[in-house]
């Protein structure tokens, strides 16, 4: 065993790792490679002790049980067809105004977002239905493809998400206290997603021009019943969901399960239930929480190691010591999550970062709630920020040659979206209500 210093190990364990990512080595082998050989370095044989306790804590939490669930629930969603109905009812109803396509994509994207809960999902199922849309009635690439990735990553905000399942536990917050403070913020975006299209559109109106009067010439009773008759279902699996969960009813995990019936109904009632779906969905959401629960299990081997030697320490010494007193801390914390999220999976930023960055919240004396759903709104960025942007490398892939979208237009389409991203950040500052009040609301708060 060697005799190391807490900044020493520090520096070998975050050093380690940068080199095992940059040399092209996935993630999850990285973090547990590194913890694995210092343990080893430091501990000796009794690291096994220490990897063994973290592995096993994160695998038998019950509340994680909630992920495959929502991720089944969400898959169920995409092939139920429910999308393209919604899409078409608010295309004749906002069609006629300028930016209303672009509208209508991030109302969408909220709607899916309150039942999906996955990006590449979300920002597909707009990019295929949405996008050929706008670009036929002459949008400007950057807006038309900026709002299909600013309303598809809605979703990893909006409850029930699947990243909100995961830093509950790991945050040791609870995850239906999450969900509620994440309603509002969610909102919030979509709402300035929404006035920054409009605005835009009025002041540029070649950018987002209107649907013409032939397009739109439906009835009103028939745009109403399409209206209806789409919205409606995801209105009752909402409510099924969070409402269960605000009024105390049940966890999210049974919420979860809940939700996952009622999006086999919907898929019935419109035709798309079959074995076929049934058992992609269950492979897709299998490869998916697999994924996850791998990654986040080397991670927690990470950690464990990290904080065990004292490196946690080092790091909060380090946060707690920046200038400006605790608002410059905060903005430390900040800025390091922004920055990995240009580069880092936001799973591995929720187990690697959030053990380290939460004792440091609550020794800057923020509420712990509050303090979490900053970290969550920032890592909104993560998805539409280059090199790693999920966002805007899903929607690329998905754009067809005869639409003549580049790469740069996407980038440049998702600079406003982020820079409201860190609007919403800054309204979050100054009134910290946005995310506290639902939460106080809930009957039950544990």
């Amino acid at each position: 065993m060697i005799d190391m210093s807490p900044l020493a190990v520090t520096i070998a364990m975050i050093g380690g790792l940068l080199v095992a990512v940059l040399l092209g080595f996935p993630l999850a082998f990285s973090l547990g490679g590194v913890a694995v050989f210092v343990g080893i370095l430091a501990w000796g044989p009794d690291v096994t002790g220490v990897l063994y306790n973290r592995l096993y804590g994160m695998l038998s939490n019950y509340v994680i049980l909630a992920a495959p669930l929502f991720i089944g629930m969400g898959l169920m969603i995409e092939r139920s067809g429910i999308a393209e109905r919604l899409f078409g009812a608010l295309y004749l109803w906002l069609g006629g105004f300028r930016g209303g396509l672009a509208v209508a994509t991030v109302l969408l994207g909220t709607a899916l977002a309150a039942c999906v809960g996955i990006i590449a999902a979300s920002v597909i199922t707009l990019g295929l239905i949405a996008l050929p849309a706008m670009l036929e009635r002459g949008y400007a690439k950057d807006l038309a493809t900026g709002s299909v990735c600013a309303g598809g990553t809605l979703g990893i905000l909006i409850p029930p998400s699947v990243m909100l399942v995961f830093y509950g536990p790991t945050a040791a917050i609870s995850v239906g206290q999450l969900f509620m403070g994440a309603i509002v913020p969610g909102l919030l975006l979509s709402g300035l997603y929404i006035a920054y299209i409009a605005v835009r559109s009025f002041i540029s109106p070649h950018v987002a021009p209107s649907m013409s009067l032939e397009e739109r010439n439906v009835s009103l009773s028939h745009k109403t019943y399409l209206l209806v008759t789409s919205a409606v279902p995801i209105v009752v699996l909402i409510v099924a969901v969070l409402g269960v969960i605000f009024l105390g009813i049940a966890t999210p995990t049974e919420a979860a399960a809940v939700g996952l019936t009622a999006t086999l109904v919907i898929a019935a009632a419109y035709g798309r239930l079959n074995f076929s779906v049934i058992n992609g969905v269950t492979r897709e959401a299998m490869i998916v929480t697999g994924m996850a629960l791998f990654l986040g299990a080397n991670a927690a081997m990470f950690t464990g190691v990290f904080l065990g030697l004292g490196c946690g320490d080092v790091v909060s010494g380090f946060i707690l010591s920046a200038p400006f007193g605790r608002w410059g801390a905060f903005f430390v914390v900040m800025f390091i999550v922004f920055i990995l999220g240009m580069f880092i999976d936001w799973i591995g930023i929720i187990f690697v970062v959030v053990p380290l960055a939460t004792p440091i919240g609550l020794a800057l004396g923020f509420d712990k709630l509050w303090f979490a759903m900053m970290i969550i709104v920032n890592l909104q960025m993560s998805f539409l920020t280059p090199p790693f942007a999920y966002a805007i490398f899903f929607l690329k892939g998905v754009c067809r040659p005869e639409w003549e979208v580049e790469l740069s237009d996407i980038m440049k389409g998702v600079i406003p979206f982020v820079l409201i991203i860190v609007i919403a950040l800054l309204l979050c500052i100054a009134f910290p209500q946005i995310i506290t009040w639902l939460p106080d609301q809930m009957i039950v708060r544990s």
